[in-house]
């Protein structure tokens, strides 16, 4: 029995205030984890079952009726969270890589639905449902409060960012609430603009140095309305899939992490460097 996962809003600072807990963004995979009638089905948040990828999540030791909310993540040999390798295992149950399901919240209980709760009280019910964490299966630690403290260690051990929620909020079905919230960790560059994807908007970036560093796809309007204005004159050369630009726009913006391969993560546009 699949149910859509509540999701969060972004917000652009942490913050002090005990009506919310605080917790670490795990970077992972959201994964809700079911069983009724003995049948284990674990899927994604967008509905796509991956029991098969995952046998070890299988025979976890939880009664029928249970409905897990979580992250399944793959750590570094810092013990941090490591998004590419948590995919290469994704796309590979031969993969290497140990995984493992950390929790954050449940949602039916011993065949009770229990969404309607405040969360504080999804949490105790969450230690009956685990009551030993392991390496496989661990829930995820949290804090009253101490948003700001919490985000400056977060980025004292370079990790993708945390989550504030309100302490007593129920849990929304497939919503977007302010309820919940997440701060990330981001990193910000000065890259200069190399090209235009033709088919959907995305743009080519290059480092200070010249070495390729990604695509971007996320621009405000206004910032893509400057560069309209500007880029047919600084075109070089093109293909079947992009215009290549003379790399004169120099721009900021702000990404998770650099990828193994060097590249800036999901960069997003800032602002334009004059």
């Amino acid at each position: 029995m699949f149910i859509s996962p509540m999701l969060l809003h972004k917000s652009e600072q942490p913050f002090d205030d005990v009506s919310y807990i605080t917790e670490l963004k795990l970077d992972g995979f959201r994964t809700i984890w079911t069983k009724f009638d003995d049948k284990v089905r674990i899927y994604t948040r967008h509905n796509n079952e991956i029991t098969s990828k995952f046998p070890k999540l299988v025979n976890l030791p939880l009664p029928n009726g249970t409905i897990l909310d979580g992250e399944i993540v793959v750590t570094d040999e810092q013990g941090r969270p490591d998004f590419e390798a948590v995919m290469e295992r994704f796309i590979s149950k031969n993969s290497h890589h140990t995984i493992s399901y950390s929790v954050f919240d449940i949602l039916y209980f011993e065949g009770r639905k229990i969404t309607s709760l405040p969360l504080i009280k999804r949490k105790e019910i969450l230690g009956e449902a685990i009551t030993e964490d392991t390496p496989l299966l661990n829930k995820v630690q949290w804090i009253e409060g101490n948003g700001e403290q919490y985000f400056e260690l977060i980025k004292q051990y370079d990790l993708e960012g945390i989550v504030h929620k309100k302490a007593f909020s129920n849990y929304q079905i497939n919503k977007r609430s302010h309820d919940w919230l997440k701060i990330i960790n981001y990193k910000f560059e000065n890259v200069y603009i190399s090209g235009l994807r033709k088919d959907e908007f995305g743009l080519l970036l290059n480092f200070e140095n010249g070495k390729y560093a990604g695509l971007l796809e996320f621009m405000a309007p206004q910032g893509r309305k400057a560069f309209y204005n500007q880029y047919k004159d600084l075109i070089v050369d093109e293909n079947d899939s992009f215009l290549y630009l003379d790399p004169k726009l120099k721009a900021i913006v702000k990404y998770r992490n650099l990828t193994k391969k060097g590249l800036l993560r999901i960069p997003s546009f800032v602002e334009w460097v004059s």
